[in-house]
């Protein structure tokens, strides 16, 4: 069983490195954010897997009313999941907490407080959702995110931006991720065949 009086700030570490501090990280923290790599993979089961169980558990309400725990019981719903559970449907097990997290916290600006890198991992469960509506809500944060950080920050806030319009742009499409579908046990259409052949690999 997962402690429930363990730091939460261990996880922001992890993530974010020197970003707690500097408001985004070093290219070489950012390297784990989206590679799939089974080093990371390992590290994170073994440094976090029993926190990752407490979160799927509905357990760790304590993290909820503070943004740093907060958003550090995001990452273990919408990050470490994925890490994790890489390639099964379990990736997804965190996605409608986290989501519900994320509208929750965004409608008493607790993501206001965090560091700009923290922000924009604030919304990313919104950009995972299938959910239109929640898709929309993910590129307005940013934008308002990238209105608002520092000169150095704006780059990668725009890359994010982007990347939350292409989310967006598959959902209205599709309203739902094709490439998802084989792992979830979804039958694919043929326009989501098609697309999966042309657009190649595109996260979990």
């Amino acid at each position: 069983m997962f402690d429930l009086m363990s730091p939460w700030e261990s996880i922001l570490d992890y993530w974010f490195e020197d970003g707690l501090s500097r408001g985004w990280p070093s290219d070489p923290a950012t390297r784990k954010w989206f590679r799939a790599s089974k080093g990371d993979d390992a590290e994170i089961e073994h440094r976090f897997g029993d926190a990752v169980s407490a979160a799927l558990q509905q357990e760790l309400v304590e993290w909820e009313r503070h943004p740093e725990s907060r958003l550090a019981l995001i990452l273990l719903l919408d990050q470490f999941t994925r890490h994790i559970h890489r390639g099964t449907a379990h990736a997804f097990a965190g996605d409608h907490r986290a989501a519900t997290l994320a509208v929750e916290g965004l409608s008493r600006r607790m993501n206001a407080s965090l560091p700009v890198c923290g922000q924009v991992f604030f919304v990313m469960p919104l950009m995972h959702s299938e959910d239109a509506d929640l898709q929309d809500l993910c590129i307005r944060n940013l934008e308002e995110i990238e209105k608002t950080a520092p000169e150095f920050a704006v780059n990668h806030v725009q890359l994010h931006l982007a990347s939350a319009r292409h989310h967006a742009e598959i959902i209205r499409r599709f309203q739902r991720f094709p490439h998802r579908n084989k792992v979830l046990g979804r039958d694919s259409t043929r326009e989501e065949l098609q697309f999966l052949e042309q657009s190649g690999r595109f996260g979990q």
